[in-house]
Protein backbone atom coordinates (compact mmCIF):
# COMPACT_ATOMS: atom_id res chain seq x y z
CA UNK A 1 0.00 0.00 0.00
CA UNK A 2 2.88 2.38 0.82
CA UNK A 3 4.45 1.77 -2.59
CA UNK A 4 1.13 2.48 -4.26
CA UNK A 5 0.75 5.75 -2.37
CA UNK A 6 4.26 6.79 -3.36
CA UNK A 7 3.31 6.12 -6.96
CA UNK A 8 0.21 8.31 -6.62
CA UNK A 9 2.37 11.13 -5.30
CA UNK A 10 4.74 10.57 -8.21
CA UNK A 11 1.82 10.90 -10.66
CA UNK A 12 0.73 14.12 -9.02
CA UNK A 13 4.25 15.56 -8.99
CA UNK A 14 4.89 14.54 -12.60
CA UNK A 15 1.70 16.21 -13.75
CA UNK A 16 2.64 19.39 -11.88
CA UNK A 17 6.18 19.48 -13.24
CA UNK A 18 4.94 18.87 -16.77
CA UNK A 19 2.59 21.81 -16.37
CA UNK A 20 5.48 24.14 -15.50
CA UNK A 21 7.30 23.36 -18.72
CA UNK A 22 10.43 22.04 -16.98
CA UNK A 23 10.37 18.71 -18.79
CA UNK A 24 13.02 18.35 -21.46
CA UNK A 25 12.59 19.15 -25.11
CA UNK A 26 12.70 15.45 -25.92
CA UNK A 27 9.46 14.86 -24.02
CA UNK A 28 7.79 17.79 -25.75
CA UNK A 29 8.92 16.25 -29.01
CA UNK A 30 7.33 12.95 -27.97
CA UNK A 31 4.01 14.70 -27.55
CA UNK A 32 4.29 16.48 -30.88
CA UNK A 33 5.03 13.24 -32.73
CA UNK A 34 2.29 11.26 -30.99
CA UNK A 35 0.56 9.42 -32.50
CA UNK A 36 2.91 8.55 -35.34
CA UNK A 37 1.39 8.26 -38.81
CA UNK A 38 0.16 4.75 -39.53
CA UNK A 39 0.52 3.61 -35.92
CA UNK A 40 -2.56 1.94 -34.41
CA UNK A 41 -3.74 2.69 -30.88
CA UNK A 42 -5.23 -0.26 -29.00
CA UNK A 43 -7.94 0.56 -26.48
CA UNK A 44 -8.22 -2.47 -24.19
CA UNK A 45 -11.52 -3.31 -22.50
CA UNK A 46 -11.00 -5.99 -19.83
CA UNK A 47 -14.64 -7.13 -20.07
CA UNK A 48 -16.86 -8.75 -22.73
CA UNK A 49 -18.40 -6.84 -25.62
CA UNK A 50 -21.79 -5.26 -25.06
CA UNK A 51 -21.36 -4.18 -21.44
CA UNK A 52 -21.14 -0.63 -20.13
CA UNK A 53 -17.34 -0.49 -20.25
CA UNK A 54 -17.35 -1.70 -23.85
CA UNK A 55 -20.02 0.80 -24.91
CA UNK A 56 -18.06 3.70 -23.40
CA UNK A 57 -14.82 2.51 -24.96
CA UNK A 58 -16.29 2.26 -28.44
CA UNK A 59 -17.92 5.69 -28.25
CA UNK A 60 -14.78 7.26 -26.83
CA UNK A 61 -12.44 5.38 -29.16
CA UNK A 62 -14.24 6.55 -32.29
CA UNK A 63 -13.97 10.20 -31.24
CA UNK A 64 -10.40 9.83 -30.01
CA UNK A 65 -9.29 8.34 -33.32
CA UNK A 66 -10.90 11.18 -35.23
CA UNK A 67 -9.39 13.87 -33.01
CA UNK A 68 -5.91 12.35 -33.14
CA UNK A 69 -6.15 11.47 -36.83
CA UNK A 70 -5.25 7.90 -35.89
CA UNK A 71 -6.73 4.42 -35.98
CA UNK A 72 -8.08 3.39 -32.57
CA UNK A 73 -9.08 -0.25 -32.26
CA UNK A 74 -11.14 -1.46 -29.28
CA UNK A 75 -10.06 -4.91 -28.13
CA UNK A 76 -12.06 -6.90 -25.57
CA UNK A 77 -9.80 -8.96 -23.30
CA UNK A 78 -12.15 -10.42 -20.67
CA UNK A 79 -11.10 -12.88 -18.02
CA UNK A 80 -10.19 -13.20 -14.34
CA UNK A 81 -12.55 -10.41 -13.29
CA UNK A 82 -10.82 -7.92 -15.55
CA UNK A 83 -7.30 -8.80 -14.43
CA UNK A 84 -6.34 -10.36 -17.78
CA UNK A 85 -6.92 -7.12 -19.69
CA UNK A 86 -5.49 -4.98 -16.91
CA UNK A 87 -2.31 -7.03 -16.87
CA UNK A 88 -1.97 -6.88 -20.64
CA UNK A 89 -1.84 -3.08 -20.48
CA UNK A 90 0.41 -3.03 -17.42
CA UNK A 91 2.99 -5.14 -19.27
CA UNK A 92 2.72 -3.28 -22.59
CA UNK A 93 5.28 -0.79 -23.91
CA UNK A 94 4.85 2.61 -22.29
CA UNK A 95 4.48 4.49 -25.57
CA UNK A 96 0.82 5.55 -25.62
CA UNK A 97 -0.28 2.92 -28.13
CA UNK A 98 -1.88 0.57 -25.61
CA UNK A 99 -4.58 2.18 -23.44
CA UNK A 100 -6.86 0.73 -20.78
CA UNK A 101 -10.51 1.57 -20.20
CA UNK A 102 -10.63 0.53 -16.56
CA UNK A 103 -13.20 0.49 -13.78
CA UNK A 104 -13.12 0.56 -9.99
CA UNK A 105 -12.29 -3.16 -9.83
CA UNK A 106 -8.78 -2.25 -10.99
CA UNK A 107 -7.94 -0.95 -7.52
CA UNK A 108 -10.23 -3.32 -5.58
CA UNK A 109 -8.75 -6.58 -6.90
CA UNK A 110 -5.42 -6.37 -5.01
CA UNK A 111 -7.35 -6.22 -1.73
CA UNK A 112 -9.42 -9.36 -2.32
CA UNK A 113 -7.48 -11.73 -4.58
CA UNK A 114 -4.53 -13.73 -3.18
CA UNK A 115 -2.56 -13.25 -6.39
CA UNK A 116 -2.88 -10.28 -8.73
CA UNK A 117 -0.64 -10.09 -11.79
CA UNK A 118 -0.30 -6.31 -11.75
CA UNK A 119 0.09 -3.50 -9.25
CA UNK A 120 -1.95 -0.31 -9.25
CA UNK A 121 1.35 1.54 -9.56
CA UNK A 122 1.87 -0.15 -12.97
CA UNK A 123 -0.60 2.37 -14.44
CA UNK A 124 -0.59 6.08 -15.09
CA UNK A 125 -4.06 7.65 -14.93
CA UNK A 126 -5.16 9.65 -17.96
CA UNK A 127 -8.67 10.85 -17.13
CA UNK A 128 -11.74 10.05 -15.07
CA UNK A 129 -14.44 9.54 -17.69
CA UNK A 130 -17.56 9.04 -15.58
CA UNK A 131 -18.70 8.27 -12.06
CA UNK A 132 -21.27 5.70 -11.06
CA UNK A 133 -23.03 4.90 -7.81
CA UNK A 134 -25.01 2.12 -6.23
CA UNK A 135 -28.68 2.61 -5.51
CA UNK A 136 -30.05 0.84 -2.43
CA UNK A 137 -33.53 -0.42 -3.20
CA UNK A 138 -36.22 -2.76 -1.93
CA UNK A 139 -39.21 -4.45 -3.54
CA UNK A 140 -42.22 -2.16 -3.22
CA UNK A 141 -44.22 -5.15 -2.00
CA UNK A 142 -42.13 -5.04 1.20
CA UNK A 143 -43.98 -1.90 2.28
CA UNK A 144 -40.65 -0.26 3.22
CA UNK A 145 -40.39 3.36 2.12
CA UNK A 146 -37.37 4.69 4.04
CA UNK A 147 -33.95 3.58 5.19
CA UNK A 148 -35.07 4.03 8.78
CA UNK A 149 -37.96 1.62 8.20
CA UNK A 150 -35.64 -0.88 6.53
CA UNK A 151 -33.20 -0.88 9.44
CA UNK A 152 -36.00 -1.32 11.96
CA UNK A 153 -37.37 -4.29 10.04
CA UNK A 154 -33.90 -5.81 9.54
CA UNK A 155 -33.24 -5.67 13.28
CA UNK A 156 -36.52 -7.43 13.96
CA UNK A 157 -36.20 -10.00 11.15
CA UNK A 158 -32.84 -11.77 11.09
CA UNK A 159 -33.59 -13.48 7.76
CA UNK A 160 -33.37 -10.42 5.52
CA UNK A 161 -30.88 -10.20 2.68
CA UNK A 162 -29.06 -7.80 0.39
CA UNK A 163 -28.20 -8.61 -3.20
CA UNK A 164 -25.06 -7.55 -5.02
CA UNK A 165 -23.91 -7.86 -8.63
CA UNK A 166 -21.14 -10.20 -7.54
CA UNK A 167 -18.69 -11.18 -4.84
CA UNK A 168 -16.04 -8.51 -4.16
CA UNK A 169 -17.79 -5.91 -6.33
CA UNK A 170 -18.55 -2.37 -5.21
CA UNK A 171 -22.09 -3.43 -4.33
CA UNK A 172 -20.75 -6.18 -2.06
CA UNK A 173 -18.34 -3.72 -0.41
CA UNK A 174 -21.12 -1.15 0.05
CA UNK A 175 -23.51 -3.75 1.46
CA UNK A 176 -21.00 -4.89 4.05
CA UNK A 177 -20.20 -1.30 4.99
CA UNK A 178 -23.90 -0.51 5.39
CA UNK A 179 -24.44 -3.59 7.56
CA UNK A 180 -21.67 -2.51 9.90
CA UNK A 181 -22.84 1.12 10.04
CA UNK A 182 -26.50 0.23 10.60
CA UNK A 183 -25.85 -2.63 13.00
CA UNK A 184 -27.95 -5.10 11.03
CA UNK A 185 -27.27 -8.68 9.98
CA UNK A 186 -28.17 -9.20 6.34
CA UNK A 187 -27.48 -12.33 4.30
CA UNK A 188 -25.38 -11.52 1.24
CA UNK A 189 -26.90 -12.79 -2.03
CA UNK A 190 -24.33 -12.35 -4.84
CA UNK A 191 -25.52 -12.52 -8.45
CA UNK A 192 -23.58 -12.94 -11.68
CA UNK A 193 -23.93 -9.33 -12.77
CA UNK A 194 -26.37 -6.46 -12.49
CA UNK A 195 -28.91 -8.00 -14.88
CA UNK A 196 -29.69 -11.07 -12.78
CA UNK A 197 -29.51 -8.98 -9.61
CA UNK A 198 -32.03 -6.49 -10.99
CA UNK A 199 -34.36 -9.34 -11.97
CA UNK A 200 -34.15 -10.73 -8.44
CA UNK A 201 -35.16 -7.50 -6.73
CA UNK A 202 -37.92 -6.86 -9.28
CA UNK A 203 -39.22 -10.34 -8.53
CA UNK A 204 -38.99 -9.76 -4.75
CA UNK A 205 -36.59 -12.70 -4.44
CA UNK A 206 -34.35 -10.65 -2.12
CA UNK A 207 -35.10 -8.20 0.69
CA UNK A 208 -32.90 -5.44 -0.72
CA UNK A 209 -30.16 -4.75 -3.24
CA UNK A 210 -27.28 -2.43 -4.02
CA UNK A 211 -27.72 -1.99 -7.77
CA UNK A 212 -25.42 -0.10 -10.10
CA UNK A 213 -27.07 3.07 -11.40
CA UNK A 214 -26.55 1.93 -14.99
CA UNK A 215 -28.67 -1.18 -14.42
CA UNK A 216 -31.19 0.82 -12.38
CA UNK A 217 -31.82 3.48 -15.03
CA UNK A 218 -34.30 1.54 -17.21
CA UNK A 219 -36.42 0.88 -14.10
CA UNK A 220 -36.75 4.41 -12.74
CA UNK A 221 -40.52 4.40 -13.15
CA UNK A 222 -41.08 0.80 -12.08
CA UNK A 223 -44.00 0.25 -9.71
CA UNK A 224 -42.12 -2.70 -8.20
CA UNK A 225 -39.30 -0.78 -6.53
CA UNK A 226 -38.68 1.70 -3.75
CA UNK A 227 -35.36 3.57 -3.81
CA UNK A 228 -34.06 4.31 -0.32
CA UNK A 229 -30.55 5.79 -0.64
CA UNK A 230 -27.56 6.19 -2.95
CA UNK A 231 -23.82 5.87 -2.41
CA UNK A 232 -21.45 8.71 -3.25
CA UNK A 233 -21.48 12.33 -2.15
CA UNK A 234 -24.17 13.63 -4.50
CA UNK A 235 -27.72 12.58 -5.27
CA UNK A 236 -28.29 10.91 -8.60
CA UNK A 237 -29.68 13.38 -11.17
CA UNK A 238 -32.48 10.96 -12.06
CA UNK A 239 -33.37 10.41 -8.38
CA UNK A 240 -33.34 13.93 -6.90
CA UNK A 241 -35.59 12.93 -4.00
CA UNK A 242 -33.44 9.97 -2.92
CA UNK A 243 -30.84 11.00 -0.31
CA UNK A 244 -27.24 9.86 -0.11
CA UNK A 245 -26.25 7.59 2.76
CA UNK A 246 -24.17 10.48 4.05
CA UNK A 247 -27.22 12.72 4.28
CA UNK A 248 -28.85 10.02 6.40
CA UNK A 249 -25.93 9.88 8.80
CA UNK A 250 -23.97 6.92 7.46
CA UNK A 251 -20.23 7.10 6.89
CA UNK A 252 -17.98 5.14 4.58
CA UNK A 253 -20.32 4.98 1.58
CA UNK A 254 -19.05 8.13 -0.13
CA UNK A 255 -16.87 6.47 -2.77
CA UNK A 256 -18.20 6.37 -6.31
CA UNK A 257 -17.61 3.68 -8.86
CA UNK A 258 -15.85 4.99 -11.94
CA UNK A 259 -14.78 4.45 -15.53
CA UNK A 260 -11.34 5.84 -16.35
CA UNK A 261 -8.53 5.73 -18.87
CA UNK A 262 -5.01 4.53 -18.05
CA UNK A 263 -1.71 3.89 -19.81
CA UNK A 264 1.39 1.99 -18.60
CA UNK A 265 3.14 3.82 -15.77
CA UNK A 266 6.29 4.93 -17.61
CA UNK A 267 4.46 6.54 -20.53
CA UNK A 268 6.03 9.98 -21.19
CA UNK A 269 4.04 12.67 -19.39
CA UNK A 270 3.48 14.77 -22.53
CA UNK A 271 1.72 11.80 -24.16
CA UNK A 272 -0.39 11.29 -21.03
CA UNK A 273 -1.29 14.97 -21.08
CA UNK A 274 -2.17 14.91 -24.77
CA UNK A 275 -4.46 11.91 -24.31
CA UNK A 276 -5.98 13.48 -21.21
CA UNK A 277 -6.74 16.73 -22.99
CA UNK A 278 -8.46 14.89 -25.83
CA UNK A 279 -10.52 12.71 -23.49
CA UNK A 280 -11.60 15.73 -21.48
CA UNK A 281 -12.80 17.47 -24.65
CA UNK A 282 -14.68 14.39 -25.85
CA UNK A 283 -16.41 13.69 -22.53
CA UNK A 284 -17.57 17.30 -22.29
CA UNK A 285 -19.16 17.38 -25.74
CA UNK A 286 -22.99 17.45 -25.62
CA UNK A 287 -23.22 14.10 -27.45
CA UNK A 288 -20.93 12.21 -25.08
CA UNK A 289 -22.35 13.90 -22.01
CA UNK A 290 -25.84 12.80 -23.04
CA UNK A 291 -24.67 9.28 -23.90
CA UNK A 292 -23.11 8.82 -20.47
CA UNK A 293 -26.07 10.39 -18.66
CA UNK A 294 -28.47 8.12 -20.55
CA UNK A 295 -26.47 5.19 -19.15
CA UNK A 296 -27.13 6.44 -15.63
CA UNK A 297 -23.59 7.77 -15.23
CA UNK A 298 -22.27 11.17 -14.15
CA UNK A 299 -19.88 12.50 -16.82
CA UNK A 300 -16.53 13.75 -15.52
CA UNK A 301 -13.61 14.31 -17.91
CA UNK A 302 -10.82 15.02 -15.41
CA UNK A 303 -7.15 15.81 -15.65
CA UNK A 304 -4.58 13.06 -15.05
CA UNK A 305 -3.71 14.66 -11.71
CA UNK A 306 -7.35 14.69 -10.58
CA UNK A 307 -7.72 11.00 -11.46
CA UNK A 308 -4.53 10.19 -9.53
CA UNK A 309 -6.09 11.87 -6.49
CA UNK A 310 -9.23 9.74 -6.85
CA UNK A 311 -7.13 6.58 -6.84
CA UNK A 312 -5.07 7.78 -3.91
CA UNK A 313 -8.25 8.32 -1.88
CA UNK A 314 -10.26 5.30 -3.04
CA UNK A 315 -7.62 2.56 -2.82
CA UNK A 316 -7.31 2.53 0.99
CA UNK A 317 -11.08 2.98 1.28
CA UNK A 318 -11.90 -0.26 -0.54
CA UNK A 319 -8.98 -2.11 1.04
CA UNK A 320 -10.21 -1.11 4.49
CA UNK A 321 -13.70 -2.48 3.84
CA UNK A 322 -12.27 -5.71 2.42
CA UNK A 323 -10.16 -6.21 5.52
CA UNK A 324 -12.90 -5.34 8.02
CA UNK A 325 -15.56 -7.46 6.31
CA UNK A 326 -13.09 -10.22 5.38
CA UNK A 327 -13.99 -10.07 1.70
CA UNK A 328 -11.71 -12.51 -0.09
CA UNK A 329 -11.83 -14.45 -3.35
CA UNK A 330 -10.10 -17.83 -3.34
Amino acid sequence: MRNARRSFLHWTLAATVAGTGTFGASLAHAQADYPAAGKTIRLIVPYPAGGGTDIIARSLGAELGQNLNATVIVENKPGASGMLGNTLVAKSPADGYTILLGITALIQAPAVYPKVTYQVSDFAPVSLIARSMDVFMVPRSSGITSLKDFIAKAKADKGMSFASYGNATSSHFNGEQFKRQAGVDLVHAPYAGSGPEMAAVLGAQVSSAFVDATAMSPHLKSDKLNFLAVTGTRRHPSLPNVPTFGELGFKGLEANGWFAMFVPAKTPQPIVDKLSAEVQKIVKTPAMTKRLADMGLMPAGSTAKEMAEVIQKDTPHWAGIAKTANIQID
